[in-house]
């Protein structure tokens, strides 16, 4: 008979305002890491944006993984937010913050309230000057960007809120011509909110996230030296919608926002897999 392994499983919707809002992710502790193709085929099987793992270090801290249902990635703010939550909210609650060490280097995230809030690397971002590049991203998003700059990915800024919101990208054209991830921005269009944004990232095998929380690592940068202010609102303009309050700290952008329970279980894998 196959020996099985149970493992604790916990999806949350990070950055939401109220039920299927937010980005869903998956977060499984364990106690020792996986093999690397049973942690990807975990998160293939869950089928949700990403799927975070993490084990506890000697020190308290925590080292954390992040893989898509294709591959693993460099940085996930939203599954790192869930992965806060998980640990400060179920498995050591009495603890106010709590870091992670990541391929991206050391991640923090801390209770703000009733929200979650996580420390980012601000990304700068510098202007494009291409017509050819523009000329591209026309073809691939549908409307051509008022402004180009380029930073960790390719951004696009528009002028009118309206635009980003009912953009319908050509993602096959996209990875074809090697925009494998592109974040589109505008300025908000009601008083409550300072700047919305769309982020796709179909060479990540999702072809848009719906919450990005490391898109604003560069998105605020930007939109605070434009608008002149470091206290910013954002909200993705994805299907399912978010809501992040922004700060620009420096070298950190700081990103809060509401965490929302959905389940949690357990799941079931060979051992020795």
């Amino acid at each position: 008979m196959t020996q099985k392994t149970n493992l604790p499983i916990y999806q949350v919707d990070v950055f939401a305002r109220g039920p299927f809002t937010g980005n869903p992710a998956a977060v499984c502790p364990l106690e020792q890491w996986l093999p690397d193709a049973v942690m990807q085929g975990i998160a293939a099987e869950n089928n949700l944006p990403e799927t975070a793992f993490f084990v506890k270090r000697s020190d308290g801290d925590f080292d954390l993984r992040w893989f898509t249902p294709t591959v693993e990635v460099d940085l996930c703010g939203h599954a790192t937010v869930a992965s806060g939550h998980v640990v400060l909210n179920v498995i050591e609650p009495s603890r106010a913050e709590v870091a992670f060490h990541t391929r991206s280097g050391e991640l923090r995230v801390e209770r703000a309230g009733d929200l979650l809030a996580l420390s980012l690397p601000a990304r700068e971002s510098v202007p494009v000057d291409d017509s050819q590049q523009a000329d591209a991203l026309e073809r691939v998003l549908g409307v051509r960007p008022n402004l180009l700059l380029k930073s960790v990915v390719n951004i696009a800024v528009f002028d009118e809120e309206s635009v980003v919101r009912e953009m319908q990208p050509d993602f096959s054209l996209m990875v074809y011509s090697g925009f494998k991830w592109v974040s589109v921005t505008a300025p908000a269009s009601d008083a409550d909110t300072d700047f919305v944004s769309r982020y796709f990232a179909p060479g990540s095998g999702i072809a848009e996230d719906p919450v990005t929380g490391s898109a604003h690592g560069w998105l605020v940068p930007y939109w605070a030296e434009r608008l002149g202010r470091d206290q910013l609102a954002a909200r993705q303009v994805s299907r399912r919608g978010g809501w992040l309050n922004c700060t620009l700290a420096g070298d950190r952008v700081v990103v809060a926002g509401r965490v929302l329970e959905y389940l949690s279980g357990t799941l079931t894998v060979p051992s020795g897999h």
